[in-house]
């Protein structure tokens, strides 16, 4: 019986790591497409995206110590989703606008805290499990502002600006705020409420990091 449970871990561990580098190409492809399409932001975004979910196997120096696949697909989705919805509407919301944007940004502060709580002797109380996650998706809500304000002033982009008045802007970056927050709250009960309690994320990684 202990041999059959060892061989389940084991095979868990193939499986997941096999299903989250096959969807991290996938992401990776994806921000090449958008580099290349001259989506310079977006595509540095996703990228980004890419690095945070390659530290735990760069850490342990082991392919297999990957994140839950279940974490990288809800990470991917918002890229990949992009390149299939571009320009599409529904009841006047543009999917590549705020709920694309902000469902990436929340998965970005996902990754964090299941890495936090999967390879660190990091453990936070429920409460808190989501209100980490909340503030880190409006911290990062906030790096993206500036990284479209940026790219606007120097790439001649029309992410924030585009010769809007200055009260527009404003109100739109507060709109984003607002909605990196529902966004942001999401995340923290889907990673409290799955991620901690039924996808038994623990057994799929290794429990110490190997010595220098």
């Amino acid at each position: 019986m202990e041999a059959s449970g060892l061989r389940n871990v084991v095979e868990d561990r193939r499986l997941n790591a096999a299903i989250g580098w096959s969807v991290l190409l996938l992401i990776s492809a994806v921000a090449l497409g958008e580099l290349f399409a001259g989506q310079a932001v977006w595509g540095v975004f996703v990228l980004l995206v890419v690095v945070v979910a390659l530290v735990p196997p760069t850490a342990f120096r082991d392919a297999t110590a990957m994140l839950p696949w279940e974490v990288v697909l809800f990470a991917g989705l918002p890229a990949v989703g992009r390149v299939f919805v571009a320009g599409q509407t529904v009841a006047g919301i543009t999917f590549t606008g705020r709920v694309i944007t902000y469902l990436a940004v929340a998965s970005v502060a996902l990754i964090v805290a299941v890495e936090m709580d999967v390879f660190t002797p990091v453990r936070m109380s429920h409460t808190f499990a989501v209100f980490f996650v909340t503030i880190t998706t409006m911290a990062a809500a906030g790096i993206w502002a500036v990284l479209r304000y940026v790219s606007d002033l120097f790439l001649g982009s029309e992410f924030l600006l585009g010769g809007r008045p200055e009260a527009v802007v404003e109100h739109a970056l507060m709109l984003d705020f607002v909605a990196a927050t529902l966004a942001g709250v999401i995340a923290g009960l889907l990673f409290e409420f799955y991620f901690r309690r039924r996808s038994r994320a623990e057994i799929r990684v290794p429990v110490e990091v190997p010595d220098s």
